[in-house]
């Protein structure tokens, strides 16, 4: 395979090579596609196996994003580690309707989650995510167990935010990746935490 490979890139080159004897105008429009097509097989691999951009297209992540902000998303990370509580993920969406939701992961595999006035308990212990800023409603929920391979999320505008609450579980087959950074709009880039 590695032989057959070799040998087709030297018959490329020699192609070339005599295309740019021939003809130089040809040879430069030969580059330019060849340029094109490998940039843009790099650009569809990234972007299939290491880190996309997302669009925020709800309020539910109020204030950590708002409507309209664009995050980059690491799809390797979930390869080498498990996610954690109160990272932000993206996963497909549970309508079915290949869209892509971003919230924030509360509940872990075999954890107990419950809400009682809109405080979020793990375990019948209270939640607290220092450094994160909750719109916290008056909610009720639970007592649930998260099933094995799934998650449970909220998002950071409780009153306004369709979750794990209305849908169900995250199964963990859904998730995409952890988006780490919001670079879209200019005054709202931050690193997400």
């Amino acid at each position: 395979m590695v032989k057959g490979i070799r040998s087709f890139f030297e018959r490329w080159d020699a192609y070339k090579l005599n295309l740019r004897q021939k003809n130089l105008f040809v040879y430069w429009l030969v580059d330019g596609v060849e340029t094109i097509v490998v940039a843009l097989a790099l650009a569809l691999l990234i972007r299939k196996y290491i880190v996309q951009t997302s669009y925020v297209f709800s309020a539910s992540m109020v204030p950590t994003m708002e409507i309209s902000d664009r995050v980059f998303v690491n799809k390797m990370i979930y390869r080498f580690t498990t996610p954690k509580r109160g990272e932000i993920i993206l996963f497909k969406s549970p309508y079915g309707d290949n869209k892509e939701f971003v919230k924030r992961l509360i509940g872990l595999p075999g954890e107990t989650v419950q809400l009682r006035a809109g405080v979020v308990y793990i375990n019948d212990k209270p939640l607290m995510l220092p450094g994160i800023h909750v719109l916290q409603d008056d909610a009720f929920f639970g007592p649930e167990v998260v099933p094995p391979n799934a998650y449970f999320v909220l998002g950071d505008n409780r009153a306004n935010s369709a979750d794990s609450r209305i849908w169900g579980y995250v199964p963990k087959s859904d998730l995409i990746g952890k988006a780490t950074f919001a670079f879209w709009p200019l005054n709202r880039m931050q690193l997400l935490h």
